[in-house]
């Protein structure tokens, strides 16, 4: 069973983000990565950037069909043990979203935070980012502000109306020092964790090879996921339906009391 060590919860807890030394095998990257082939073959509308949800099997509603086999990434036990060291052992999965940037053409990810865009409240969250192909500094790797979580703080974020952008909000000029940033270059199979108050982006891919990470979402049953609630409705570019969006929980209990895990999930039989 894979387990963040000390230090590496220590980092987490310091800096916002860690990469720890557990990795997928190389053949459930090689599995992950047909996955993925076929979940952009199902969805030749959408930018391949853009595949929210992507863990819903079939129509998710949110404008994409979604995969099993992501799902089972999300519930993958190794994966979810590296979460509980952060956030404990109460763990609700929300949401997966696969970001694959194209060669030479793939779309830029503004420098965000992602409690900006969630309705969870009290906010609190752990991403594990998952890289299925090299996330390099030449391919637009994740990158991150240091520290950048401390003190639960959401800076002002400002809308751009581009359609080159995975993101349509950008923080806002002087927020943060940008020379602080850290390229967090993942081989496939590693991955990173980062909390929800980080702020982090990741340049346009220009380069010649395909860049691809799944993020997986996860937040503390102490925490709601708030359906009513729409943080920056409709000027994200990308569509959707939290009111409609399944909650798993794969560990504990919910604390709060006041989770929905029925709204969102198919029953049994249906289409």
């Amino acid at each position: 069973m894979a387990r963040l060590s000390y230090d590496e919860i220590a980092h987490y807890q310091r800096e916002g983000w860690v990469i720890p030394e557990f990795c997928l095998a190389p053949r459930r990257v090689a599995q992950m990565h047909d996955a993925l082939n076929e979940l952009i073959h199902r969805n030749p509308g959408v930018r391949p950037e853009k595949l929210v949800s992507a863990h819903i099997e079939g129509d998710n509603g949110e404008g994409v069909r979604g995969s099993r086999e992501f799902l089972d990434l999300a519930m993958d036990p190794d994966i979810v043990e590296l979460v509980s060291g952060v956030i404990g052992e109460d763990v609700v999965l929300w949401g997966c979203h696969v970001f694959c940037k194209p060669a030479s053409e793939g779309f830029e990810t503004p420098w965000h935070q992602d409690g900006h865009y969630w309705p969870i409240r009290p906010l609190a969250n752990c991403t594990v980012w998952v890289a299925l192909e090299p996330s390099t500094r030449a391919n637009g790797c994740l990158r991150v502000i240091p520290r950048s979580h401390r003190g639960g703080v959401l800076h002002p974020h400002l809308h751009e109306e581009r359609q080159d952008l995975t993101l349509n909000q950008r923080m806002a000029a002087g927020s943060f020092d940008e020379h602080e940033a850290v390229d967090l270059e993942l081989q496939p199979g590693q991955m990173s964790l980062h909390d929800v108050y980080m702020i982090h982006g990741a340049r346009a891919n220009t380069s010649n090879q395909r860049r691809t990470g799944v993020a997986l979402r996860y937040m503390p049953s102490t925490s709601v996921f708030e359906r009513d609630l729409r943080p920056a409705d409709g000027k994200t570019g990308v569509a959707v339906n939290f009111a409609q969006r399944p909650l798993w929980l794969l560990r504990g209990v919910d604390r709060s009391g006041r989770n929905d895990f029925e709204v969102g999930h198919r029953r049994h039989g249906a289409g």
